[in-house]
């Protein structure tokens, strides 16, 4: 596995991979990673001759008082799995390789944006957007990797890849979990005891959402009444950031289901906000 720092040895690098007529897959990560990653890294390896994974704390994805300092790193462990699951390049730039002191262009999907987790932080899928831009134009790979366990930022940048006629598929691959349900995230770190016997209770709300559209409830607020009852009575040290149902697609709210939909959810448990999605199927 090659290993970069400098994004121009980087590009070079997919250059000469596609010029050699290789398949490329690109897996964007923030580091430390986990079973998760694993999967794309996997994935990827599966489908494409050569494999990039990129780790990079991107810091303008981070709000004021978020936790950009705090974040879990772990280059070491990150390059040893990264190779593990077949990656053939490993990108670790510094924030000052991918941002000019002066850098000054921005991507953004606003649509897509202001809903779900983009109401609470703003100028977070602003700093996903261009860091991502960044990624594929210098990988310039055939597909990218993301996980669905972040839906809005999938759907926002296939909407991207779209609108900029990016010559780059964004794959979507299922939530990868613990056998309790909890979704796998590099914060689950920040859980308490008490807190992660708690955490489970999340999917499990979405499940129960799941079920009732399954029966017949096709109306938008009462599945998701359903679901905060849920967390009142299971996840009670939870501090609901959103529960909503929305268009997969858009991610625009629905006010009843004519077709599949997407029940989003973001809580506080203690210092992490975990975020979980389930497709409602009436």
């Amino acid at each position: 596995m090659h290993r970069f720092n400098d994004p121009k040895e980087f590009q070079e690098q997919a250059l000469a991979d596609r010029a050699r007529g290789k398949t490329t897959a690109l897996v964007p990560t923030m580091g430390f990673l986990h079973e998760g990653h694993a999967s794309l890294i996997r994935w990827a390896a599966a489908n494409a001759d050569a494999v990039y994974v990129s780790v990079f704390v991107n810091p303008t994805q981070f709000g004021p008082g978020e936790d950009l300092e705090a974040y879990p790193r772990d280059p070491g462990r990150d390059a040893a799995l990264a190779e593990s699951c077949g990656a053939t390049a490993l990108f670790m730039p510094a924030p000052g390789d991918i941002y000019a002191p002066d850098h000054c262009t921005w991507v953004e999907v606003p649509p897509l944006a202001r809903h779900l987790c983009g109401a609470s932080r703003p100028v977070h899928f602003r700093g996903v957007a261009t860091v991502v831009s960044i990624l594929l134009h210098l990988a310039l790979p055939h597909v990218a990797v993301f996980g669905q366990k972040d839906w809005q930022q999938l759907a926002l940048l296939r909407r991207m890849a779209r609108d900029l006629h990016l010559p780059c598929r964004i794959e979507g691959r299922p939530i990868v979990r613990e056998a309790d349900g909890l979704a796998l995230s590099s914060r689950n770190v920040y859980l308490g005891p008490a807190e992660r016997a708690q955490a489970p209770g999340l999917h499990a709300g979405l499940l129960h959402a799941a079920a009732l559209a399954r029966d017949g409830q096709r109306d938008a607020p009462t599945l998701k009444a359903a679901i905060a009852a849920y967390y009142a009575e299971h996840v009670p040290a939870g501090e609901v950031d959103y529960i909503e149902i929305v268009d997969p697609e858009n991610v625009q709210p629905v006010a009843a289901l004519e077709g599949p939909a997407l029940a989003a959810v973001a809580v506080r448990l203690g210092r992490a906000r975990l975020i979980d999605n389930e497709l409602l199927r009436p």
